[in-house]
């Protein structure tokens, strides 16, 4: 069963699709603009998303170890 997560763990990190990830006013602005300026913001929102995702994913590890120490 171990084996079974990481292989799905691995799998889901290396398929990966490109997100569009510009709300509709952003979207707007760089549409009819450069390309590399819209790929530009779209890297820079992703970066600012992975952060908040990183803490949940922490506090959830803190959480798990705490409950298996005191199992």
């Amino acid at each position: 069963m171990k084996s079974l997560k990481s292989i799905l763990f691995i799998l889901t990190l290396a398929i990966q699709h490109t997100a569009y990830s510009q709300c509709a006013m952003c979207k707007a602005v760089v549409e009819n603009g450069d390309s590399g300026l819209a790929k530009g913001l779209n890297d820079g929102i992703v970066t600012l998303m992975v952060i908040p995702y990183i803490l949940v994913g922490l506090v959830a590890l803190v959480f798990w170890r705490y409950y298996k120490k005191n199992k």
